[in-house]
Parts: C-alpha cells; sequence; structure tokens
C-alpha cells in the first residue's frame, strides 16, 4: 500500500468523480485511474462503482474513506504543529450554523486577530451540523441542541426561550403573549423536519395534547422570517436569533419555558487543530468577559 494511492483514493471520493480528482491534485486522470486501480488490484478489493455519470463509494470504500479521513486530517494536524508559526496567518476554517450570528462578534474579533485566515460559514439545521463535522466537512458547528456522548468538544454560548414573532401587520401582531392553543388555531409557518427548534416546540404541545400544524413549512431560518414577514402566518425562534427586524414583533409564548441552547461543538480528535483551537479559545475569552 502506498501513500499516493490512498490520497488518490481519498481525493476521488470526497470529489465525487476521477476528473476533479486529477485537477485538485494536479494530475492527469490517468494517472489518478491508475493509483486507485492498483489499490484495487493489489488487495482484490472494489471500492467505487463505475458508471458513464458517476462514481460512487461500495461498502469497503467507504470504510476506507472512514479511515482516509482521520489520517489526512491527522496528517494536517502535524503540519500545522511543525508550522505553528504559519498556521494561524493562513489556511481556512470551516464553520456550518444553524443561525450564523451567535457567531457576529466572535467572528469580528477573530478575523482582527487572524487577519490571514479564511473563513467560511455555511448554513444548516442541526442534523446537517452534526453530520458535516462527523464527515470532516466542517471544523466547527453551531447549533442550539448540545449533543451526548464524549465525541464532541461543547463550548455553550447562551440560553434563551422559544418566542413567536408575526408580521406588523398580521391581526395578533398587538398580542404581548399567545397560547399554544390559539397559536394552534393560527396560520403557522415552521422549519424543516430535523430542526431543534421545531421539534422542542411540538413536544412542549404534544404534553398538552395540541397538535401544532405548519400551514408552511420552509428550509431554512432566513425563510421562515421572509415568510412570516410576508403576513402568511407566524413563526418561531428562539429569543437570541429574532434580532432586530422591523417588519416583526415577537410574541411570549404562553406556556412553560422552553429554553433553546446555543453552543460551538467540534470533533474531540480534531479540537488541538490550531485554527479550531484558536477559535474556541477567543469564543471562551468572549464569553467569560
Amino acid at each position: 500500500m502506498r501513500y499516493v494511492q490512498l490520497r488518490a483514493f481519498h481525493q476521488v471520493a470526497i470529489s465525487g468523480g476521477f476528473s476533479r480528482a486529477a485537477e485538485a491534485l494536479f494530475l492527469t486522470q490517468p494517472a489518478i485511474s491508475d493509483q486507485v486501480r492498483k489499490l484495487e488490484e493489489e488487495y482484490d478489493v472494489l471500492l467505487f462503482n463505475r458508471n458513464k455519470k458517476q462514481v460512487t463509494l461500495t461498502q469497503s470504500g467507504q470504510k476506507l474513506l472512514d479511515i482516509t479521513h482521520r489520517m489526512f486530517d491527522t496528517e494536517q494536524q502535524a503540519l500545522e504543529l511543525l508550522t505553528e508559526s504559519r498556521a494561524l496567518r493562513s489556511g481556512t476554517l470551516r464553520i456550518v450554523a444553524d443561525a450564523a450570528h451567535h457567531l457576529l462578534h466572535i467572528l469580528g474579533s477573530f478575523r482582527a486577530r487572524y487577519p490571514g485566515v479564511q473563513v467560511s460559514v455555511r448554513a444548516g439545521n442541526t442534523e446537517t451540523v452534526i453530520s458535516s463535522l462527523y464527515s470532516y466537512d466542517a471544523d466547527i458547528g453551531v447549533l442550539g441542541e448540545v449533543p451526548t456522548g464524549r465525541d464532541f468538544e461543547v463550548l455553550k454560548l447562551n440560553s434563551t426561550p422559544i418566542i413567536a414573532f408575526a408580521s406588523i401587520d398580521h391581526p395578533l401582531a398587538g398580542k404581548k403573549s399567545l397560547t399554544l392553543k390559539q397559536l394552534a388555531q393560527e396560520s403557522l409557518v415552521m422549519r424543516e423536519r430535523g430542526s431543534k427548534t421545531r421539534q422542542k416546540l411540538e413536544d412542549l404541545a404534544g404534553a398538552s395534547k395540541i397538535e401544532l400544524r405548519p400551514v408552511i413549512e420552509a428550509e431554512g431560518r432566513e425563510a421562515v422570517r421572509e415568510i412570516v414577514a410576508s403576513g402568511a402566518g407566524i413563526g418561531f425562534v428562539s429569543a437570541a436569533e429574532f434580532g432586530q427586524d422591523s417588519r416583526l414583533v415577537p410574541i411570549t409564548i404562553d406556556a412553560p419555558e422552553t429554553l433553546m441552547d446555543e453552543a460551538l461543538i467540534c470533533l474531540r480528535e480534531r479540537s488541538g487543530g490550531k485554527l479550531v483551537r484558536a477559535f474556541l479559545d477567543m469564543a471562551r475569552s468572549m464569553s467569560v468577559d
């Protein structure tokens, strides 16, 4: 088994094809194909299902990818250790967040201290955050439900109650609070299934034998916000995520308070990476302040 063969396999697997892998590694496609073929032949195993339109991993290929993910991530951590003075002057920190605004104050300070580091932030619900971390598609996650288990290092940011919100032109916009029973009679706009805000709200209502049935289901918090702003219904969000929007008004839910925890998380095995550690340390120092 050779390093170049594993590198070729890994790049094809994460790129989704031999051509894209060749581009990423600055090699020719025949060279990449040859390295993967030799690996398969040497160990008499099929790593990819090949057809004209796409390349997919076999069961053996998926198991090997899980190993090479850890292998190349460890290699990257070793490189960061050996080039520590440069690690915080360049590189990329990938963040997937269920609500990016929880990061704004941290991002500003981080960029000011490490201007050479590129930060990418993309949106996703709790399931997306967890899966992205496990698949090494993200370095840090931000989510509204602290995961159980020992796989993650967790830094709690805040805890705020779930509230309802409506357009300023909505007939109930003048209400300070609404019961779950009253809300169940209204047109509701809710996040997709997999959203912890939705799950907690439905669990709260279910405990009182009340069903909250959305008339509109939207993917992503911003989509819900825009739909509610149009007057199409009432939405739900944690108080910390409501923010400032002149088109909307908050409405307290008259029920036992249900809190949403917001936390930074990363895989414990990757928490030693220089960029990850620098970001977590900064977030921790700011939360203390």
